[in-house]
């Protein structure tokens, strides 16, 4: 059998390799190697370095990459990014402590610009119901003769989370302090609150109200308004 000259004559040339008895012409031990030059690093996976969620970018999703929450069923086609989840997870503590202490109780008490009571939010309200959630929504819960200050007060109290919808005319009217400014600071004070942003953008919530627009919650321009209130209905859901 040839043997190897490399610990005598080394194989630091190309010329040195071919002169091996073992190594020479590509056969021998080390014959599937023609060189240096064939090291390809193509043959290895690409890394993608990690995310500030721990998640590289070849996961899959386009926000980070998907996670499965423990409140979402295990034959659910919901997807998650890892912020949603770690945005949502003490929500849904908070809905599960609600629900034991205080079973009768809504699920979400829905606050929104009054533009929109029959636009956007009555989208969202619709799709919730659909999805089995008990929303307290104004246009079916403010009913004539009582005071409106009253009723929305009742509403926050017999409701275990907060959803406020931030959309354009959400964001003209809490400058001005009227009725869904004072709803917001309710939920703010609870810290039981999602935004969920739909036609605008969390820079923008920013400038107007820094304290919501620190809070982490849903975005109608990464998924749908169905598939936001999908999600919604998962967080809420209790097992009885």
């Amino acid at each position: 059998m040839a043997r190897c000259t490399a610990p005598a004559q080394g194989h630091r040339t190309a010329s040195g390799r071919a002169a091996c008895p073992a190594c020479g012409g590509g056969h021998g031990r080390y014959g599937a190697y023609s060189g240096y030059g064939s090291y390809r690093t193509s043959s290895y996976p690409s890394y993608s370095p990690p995310t500030s969620s721990g998640i590289g970018r070849s996961s899959v999703g386009s926000s980070g990459g998907s996670a499965r929450p423990r409140w979402s069923r295990a034959d659910s086609s919901v997807v998650y990014t890892p912020a949603e989840v770690q945005a949502l997870t003490p929500i849904r503590r908070t809905v599960e402590t609600r629900a034991t202490a205080q079973p009768d109780l809504r699920d979400v008490f829905l606050c929104h610009a009054w533009d929109d009571r029959q636009g956007a939010a009555k989208e969202l309200n619709d799709l919730l119901v659909a999805a089995g959630v008990k929303v307290w929504f104004s246009e079916k819960d403010l009913t004539l003769g009582v005071p409106m200050m009253r009723a929305i007060d009742k509403g926050l109290a017999n409701s275990r989370i907060g959803l406020v919808l931030v959309t354009p005319a959400l964001l003209v009217r809490l400058p001005k302090e009227g009725i869904a400014d004072k709803e917001l600071s309710a939920l703010l004070a609870r810290d039981q609150l999602i935004p969920i942003v739909h036609n605008t953008t969390y820079a923008k919530l920013r400038d107007v109200s820094p304290l919501l627009g620190s809070r982490s919650g849903l975005d109608t321009a990464e998924d749908s308004m169905a598939v936001v209130a999908a999600k919604i209905a998962e967080l809420v859901a209790i097992e009885v």
